[in-house]
C-alpha cells in the first residue's frame, strides 16, 4: 500500500510506519507501571520501576502471569481485570499524549497503524482519551490478535499483513526492548523512541540501541530528520 508520491516529491523510503501505542503515542507506561506494582503489592508480590520496565516493558499480560508463577505466589482469576480498573483510573486522570505525536501523524504521507501489547479496549480508551482515534481510524492492531506477543514478531506482521505492506519496506516506531527486538525479528527497519515519562533518569537509547534499534531519538519534533520523504510539508 504506497504512500501519497508526486512526480516532483522525494519518494518515501517506507510503505507503512507502525506506531507502539503505550509510550509512543501516549504517554503511559510510567502510569501502567506504578499501577501494577501497586497491584502485585497488594498480593504480596514485591517488585519496583526496575523490575516492571525489564520484564514487562512492550509485553502482553502473559508476561505478568509467567513471573509471578516463579514467585509461588497464586494470583487472583481477576487479576487482570482490576489492573485494567486501576489502569483506567490513572489514564482518566493524568494521561497525556506525547508532544508532537499527533502533529507528526497529521503530517505523514506514508501510511500508517497503531500496533500494541495492550488489549483493544484499552487501546481505544488511551487514543480516545488523548484526541488520537480520529487520527487512527481503525488502524488498530493488538497482540489479542496474534498467538505469540513480542518480542515475537506475530504482531508488526499481522499488521503489515493487513495493511498490505511488506516488511522490508515497513517501518516501526517502538520505545521498548521487546517490540525493538520484535520488529528486527519481522525483517523491518526500527526506531526506539526514549522521550516518554517512564525513561527520565535511565539510559533507554543504550537499551534500544543494545536491542538492534537503526535509530533512537527521544524528541517527536525529530522524527522526520533522519529521513527524507516521509512528510507532505503541505500538511505541515
Amino acid at each position: 500500500m504506497p504512500g501519497r508520491r508526486s512526480a516532483t516529491s522525494v519518494m518515501s523510503p517506507y510503505d507503512l510506519i507502525i506506531f507502539d501505542c503505550d509510550g509512543v503515542l501516549v504517554d503511559s507506561e510510567l502510569l501502567s507501571c506504578n499501577a501494577l506494582i501497586d497491584l502485585l503489592r497488594q498480593h504480596g508480590i514485591d517488585v519496583d520501576l526496575d523490575v516492571v520496565f525489564d520484564r514487562f516493558l512492550g509485553r502482553s499480560p502473559q508476561a505478568i502471569v509467567d513471573y509471578c508463577a516463579s514467585s509461588a505466589r497464586p494470583l487472583p482469576d481477576d487479576l487482570q481485570a482490576k489492573l485494567s480498573m486501576a489502569v483506567r483510573e490513572a489514564f482518566a486522570t493524568s494521561l497525556k499524549p506525547v508532544p508532537g505525536a499527533a502533529k507528526v501523524l497529521r503530517g505523514l504521507k506514508t501510511h500508517y497503524c497503531v500496533a500494541s501489547s495492550s488489549d483493544l479496549e484499552r487501546m481505544d480508551y488511551s487514543l480516545g482519551l488523548t484526541g488520537f482515534s480520529s487520527l487512527v481510524h481503525n488502524r488498530v492492531f493488538s497482540a489479542e490478535m496474534v498467538r505469540r506477543g513480542k518480542p515475537a514478531p506475530d504482531l508488526f506482521l499481522h499488521a503489515a499483513a493487513r495493511m498490505r505492506a511488506a516488511p522490508g519496506r515497513t517501518l516501526v516506531v517502538e520505545d521498548s526492548v521487546s517490540g525493538v527486538q520484535a520488529g528486527k525479528t519481522a525483517g523491518m527497519t526500527v526506531w526506539g523512541f526514549v522521550g516518554g515519562s517512564h525513561y527520565a533518569g535511565r539510559d533507554g537509547r543504550a537499551l534500544l540501541v543494545e536491542a538492534g534499534a537503526d535509530r533512537v531519538f527521544d524528541r517527536m519534533a525529530d522524527f522526520h530528520l533522519h529521513e527524507a520523504g516521509l512528510f507532505d510539508h503541505a500538511a505541515r
